[in-house]
């Protein structure tokens, strides 16, 4: 029944069983005075010149049909749980279960308003259907809807020109604790790798469409609601505050970044708020195991000292080192002290870390205010023992705890003027022994490991008279090496970091003036610090001097054993260092989106101004202790008719402080054009099978303005401390004298690097298949390098000159696959997967006339290595006698030895010497020219489960700084060497390592293809398997689980070296997720 009455006198009735008594009168003047609301939602009061009328909604009861349904997500076919039905204009409301399920009464004709956080909510009218089958799309997938474009500004899918990739947040949820971790093969145009698994050190490194510079500055621009921000920060960004993820990867997409946008732009918008009748409160816990993927051994004592003593007969530098009575002493394991037998990795590093992460949030609000909120909690530790409480009172284990808050409230003054504050607080805590730091740490302790053979002395000898530890160690000439252990205990250090991103962003809706018109203004300010705690002591090292057996002492032996040097007694020593910078930053701008029947218009004018401060002390750096400063202008014009023709056009107009007066401006103009095939007329017949094609090109300029190393590259440096003396004066009277000496010559010419960009692409829709295909190229110009083609006889050996003079062209392909289908109605499919492919080429380089070919810059690639073409191993004397004479080495060249190719010279002759003039670039980059990346996903009624292979091709890495023994040491030796090496019995002209050698042989260990390896893979980067339940899903998964690759002795994404460093880590993980609402 619905009753609608004009108040004019008293009015009693009774609603639902509800008395409801008023005196009209005193409603209608409260009406009038101020809109009052009774704050019952099946009546409205309404002022009108008559009195004023009420209008009671219908009641819902028993006797209403019922009606029966299923929510369910669009693109997975997953049930929603705990999404809100509604009957509109009526206080009946149900919740879906756990299998997406409701009943409620409606009557026909009435309106159902379906709704789910983080989905589009949907009405529906009632019919006679009693059964309906309801589909929500997923706000976060960019599929349907807007996509973020630069500067935060959301556009229609089907209108978007421009080469933009969207990641699904779910799919960066990771058992990690870093974000990028997640980009390699699921971010198309993304190229991605990391190299280490070290807590705080762990996070990717990342490029948008490869590298076109050979300048520092490759990494792209990262945004967060507005604001730029650091690869840190967003490796701490938890991913549960991520509501949509875009790469813009052409010219139209970033040409409004201009200065900041060559490289890239990711873009990373937070949660908002809703509009709901209760919070919905989201839980998440989870805890994992981390173990090392494949660490190389070293080899026990009994094999060093065999191997050394080969070495030295190798070389006839003298009698053996180790006596049979030290080789069998060791093997037997006589006495610890005598007959040392140490693996100093296992004395250090642990086989697997236990870790932790929990996660809250409540999303909420009303029609005036909404906010969101999320804390994260996460605690890592590594794979360092706490070696120190072994010995000390203190504890130096690593333990790395990450605290990460995000709070988003909007304000809604008005229908027309919305206020919105975030605030982003990261707070790290790093505490752990004095290597283990931000940065990557433990490569010292792997060095220590590597500097520190098995047999040379114990971790300890038993203590003295004075009770003091007795570390040990070894004096033998220059030969002086740390003890792995003693240093892991030397002391520990605590490092806080925090940072805090405020936002306050104001749109102004300017409908007033002309319809689709508003003004926006946000403000910024960021601020990090870092407080650096050691606490550090030395300790004494003591080594065996003399030693006899003596079955009555304990261990059977009587031993000398003297200080290296003076003992003392040693105390923790304290030392603070604090540091971090400052940002502010302010944009403001308008915006313009209205359409006239089939044609629609947008375009938008921006003003930003940005200022970096750092808190460098001048004295230690008086150029980084200055602001940094930009300032820019921005605007974008576009059109389509019916979404069928597109035209974008883009501008950047940016002014930076690093050039010189009358260089300091630059302008990036991009032009895009779109056309949706599958929108005109004569398509319509082909719409059933092919939903969508749409083609888009796009062309403009992008500038990079960080194109030295050092600030203000323009002006001349010189330098009066490190100038060579002259002597004047003659006798008494003569002084030595120190000149200025110009370390860098002026160049006020110094500009911008300029990128002209190219892209072409298309977006297809095959009835369950969704492919998009990029192919781009890019030319970046003036790209700042040392000039290379002045004769030194011009008197600027000692002087650099910089100009913009090369130039590099960059070019490749991008795609992205996206399958989905619902096979039954407990079944879902679905299939996503991305390709990636770029590579580089240096089309102008400075460089000297008289340079041999095969070492110009100009048509190779960039990130590359370069050295000498090796043609395996000598065999004999006269495969050496009838090779080219090698120049390298420091030692007689032997057979054994690496064996070299000439390179031909300007005129194609060969001088029959290997030198430094016959090195070459070698194999692919060492930055992968193809990312990649596949996996399903399968849902089964309650159950899912999804798996991800990720890839890399077209990379090398180069093995080195592993060589064993040493000039001046005797280094450890790696147990892939002794497992293959050259060597009386062992001929083999491809074995794996030369001939050993005492010292350091420099032939045999130049950067050369015998130690160039394929780094290609393919592994199963995730696994994970979940159940849903009524309030939530549990889930395990694990990651880093198989990979296949050519190169084995370590985890080829590391990339070169030793693979001594903190490896890779292979994760099992169990989560628990939960959601109230």
């Amino acid at each position: 029944m619905q009753l609608q009455t004009t108040l004019t006198r008293k009015l009693c009735c009774t609603v639902s069983g509800v008395a409801l008594l008023m005196f009209a009168p005193a409603l209608q003047t409260q009406v009038h005075a101020s809109g009052w609301s009774l704050g019952m939602p099946w009546l409205s009061v309404a002022a009108t010149p008559n009195g004023l009328k009420a209008t009671l909604a219908p009641a819902q009861n028993s006797t209403a049909p019922k009606i029966v349904g299923v929510v369910t997500d669009s693109n997975t076919g997953e049930p929603l749980v705990g999404a809100t039905v509604k009957v509109v204009g009526t206080t009946e409301g149900t919740a879906t279960d756990v299998d997406g399920r409701f009943e409620i009464r409606a009557t026909k004709g009435s309106t159902l308003e379906v709704s789910y956080l983080g989905y589009t909510t949907k009405k529906i009218k009632v019919t006679d259907v009693k059964v309906l089958s309801i589909t929500l799309s997923d706000q976060a997938q960019m599929l349907e809807g807007a996509v973020i474009t630069a500067f935060g500004t959301a556009q229609k899918k089907e209108t978007v020109t421009g080469s933009i990739q969207t990641v699904r947040p779910n799919d960066l949820k990771v058992p990690a604790t870093s974000l990028s971790t997640a980009f390699a093969g699921r971010l198309s145009g993304v190229i991605a790798y990391q190299r280490s698994g070290e807590p705080g050190n762990n996070g990717a490194d990342f490029f948008v469409r490869g590298v076109s510079t050979m300048n520092g500055a490759t990494s792209p621009l990262i945004v967060m609601d507005g604001v730029e921000i650091t690869k840190d920060d967003l490796n701490a960004i938890d991913p549960e505050i991520i509501e949509s993820f875009s790469v813009l990867k052409d010219a139209t997409a970033t040409a409004m970044y201009g200065t900041r946008g060559a490289n890239g732009v990711l873009i990373i918008k937070t949660k908002s708020g809703a509009d709901l009748d209760r919070p919905v409160i989201g839980m998440r816990v989870e805890s994992w195991i981390n173990t090392p993927i494949n660490v190389p051994k070293t080899v026990d004592g009994v094999t060093f000292m065999r191997m050394y003593n080969e070495a030295v007969t190798n070389q006839g530098s003298g009698d053996l080192l180790y006596s049979e009575d030290k080789i069998n002493g060791t093997m037997r394991g006589l006495n610890p002290y005598v007959y040392p037998n140490v693996d100093w990795y296992k004395e250090i590093f642990k086989d697997a870390t236990w870790n932790q992460r929990a996660n809250f949030n409540v999303r909420g609000g009303t029609s005036k205010i909404t906010y969101f909120m999320n804390i994260n909690a996460s605690h890592e530790t590594s794979m360092l023992k706490d070696v120190s409480s072994k010995y000390f009172s203190y504890d130096n284990g690593t333990s790395y705890m990450k605290y990460a808050f995000q709070n988003n409230v909007d304000f809604n003054i008005s229908k027309a003027s919305k206020l919105s504050l975030h605030l982003n607080v990261q707070l790290t805590d790093m505490h752990g022994m004095l290597t283990d730091k931000k940065g990557g740490g433990t490569k010292e302790v792997f060095g220590s490991i590597m500097g520190a053979n098995p047999v040379d002395f114990p971790i300890m000898y038993p203590k003295g008279e004075d009770d003091w530890y007795r570390w040990g160690g070894l004096l033998a000439g220059n030969y002086n090496p740390l003890n792995p252990v003693a240093e892991a205990t030397k002391g520990y250090r605590d490092d806080f970091e925090s940072t805090v991103v405020a936002n306050l962003n104001f749109e102004q809706k300017l409908d007033f003036i002309t319809k689709g018109l508003s003004l926006k203004a946000l403000f910024s300010f960021k601020n990090y610090t870092i407080n650096y705690k050691y606490r550090v002591q030395d300790y004494n090292r003591y080594q065996l001097t003399d030693y006899a057996a003596n079955p009555a002492t304990d261990g059977g032996y009587d031993m000398t054993v003297k200080p290296i040097a003076d003992p003392q007694k040693y105390i923790l020593n304290n030392y603070f260092y604090t540091n971090g910078n400052r940002r502010y930053y302010f944009q403001t701008y308008l915006d313009y989106n209205r359409s006239f029947g089939d044609h629609t218009v947008s375009g938008m004018a921006l003003f930003n101004i940005d200022e970096y401060n750092s808190n460098v002390n001048s004295n230690d750096n008086f150029l980084a202790s200055l602001p940094k400063r930009r300032m820019g202008l921005a605007a974008r014009l576009s059109y389509d008719y019916k979404y069928r023709y597109m035209v974008e056009l883009n501008a950047g107009y940016n002014g930076s402080e690093s050039f010189a007066k009358g260089h300091r401006w630059g302008f990036f103009p991009s032009v895009s054009l779109g056309w949706n095939v599958s929108e005109e007329p004569f398509f319509e017949s082909l719409k059933k099978t092919v939903q969508q094609l749409k083609l888009r090109a796009s062309y403009g300029l992008v500038g990079n303005d960080q194109v030295g190393q050092e600030r203000f590259a323009y002006q001349a440096i010189v330098d009066l401390e490190k100038s060579p003396e002259f002597s004047t004066g003659y006798g008494s009277q003569s002084r030595n004298l120190k000149g200025p000496v110009f370390k860098r010559f002026e160049n006020t010419n110094l500009t911008w690097e300029v990128g002209r960009k190219l892209n072409v692409g298309f977006d297809l829709t095959v009835k369950d298949v969704k492919l998009t295909v990029d192919v781009f190229r890019e030319i970046r110009s003036n790209i700042f390098q040392k000039k290379g083609s002045i004769p030194n006889y011009f008197g600027t050996a000692k002087t650099d000159i910089y100009g913009n003079l090369a130039k590099v062209k960059n070019w490749g392909v991008d795609l992205a696959v996206d399958y989905g289908k619902n096979i039954t109605k407990d079944l879902a499919v679905e299939f996503r997967g991305t390709f990636t492919f770029a590579r580089n080429k240096v089309l102008e380089y400075d460089e000297a006339a008289d340079t041999r070919p095969a070492l110009r810059m100009v048509g190779k690639r960039l990130k590359s290595y370069w050295g000498y073409v090796a043609n395996g191993l000598y065999i004999d004397e006269a495969d050496i006698a009838n090779s080219p004479k090698s120049t390298l080495g420091n030692i007689a060249i032997a057979p054994g030895d690496v064996k070299y190719a000439d390179q031909p010279d300007q005129n194609g002759e060969y001088d029959g010497k290997i030198d430094a003039n016959d090195r070459v670039q070698l194999g692919y980059p060492y930055i992968p020219e193809i990312v990649y990346g596949f996996g399903p996903s399968i849902s089964y009624k309650k159950w899912d489960l999804s798996f991800f292979f990720q890839g890399q091709a077209n990379v090398s890495l180069m093995m080195n700084d592993f060589e064993p023994f040493g000039t001046q040491s005797k280094r450890n030796v790696l147990q892939w060497i002794a497992d293959d090496y050259w060597s009386k019995d062992n001929q083999n002209p491809n074995a794996r390592y030369p001939r050993l050698t005492k010292y350091n042989n420099h032939n045999n260990m130049q950067s050369s293809s015998y130690w160039l390896r394929n780094a290609a893979f393919l592994r199963l980067k995730n696994f994970e398997v979940g159940y849903k339940f009524k309030y939530g899903r549990i889930y395990a998964s694990a990651s880093n689980l198989v990979t296949f690759s050519a190169f084995k002795l370590w985890d080829p994404e590391m990339g070169g070296g030793a693979g001594m460093s903190y490896p890779l880590q292979r994760t099992f993980n169990i989560g628990l997720q939960l959601t109230f609402k």
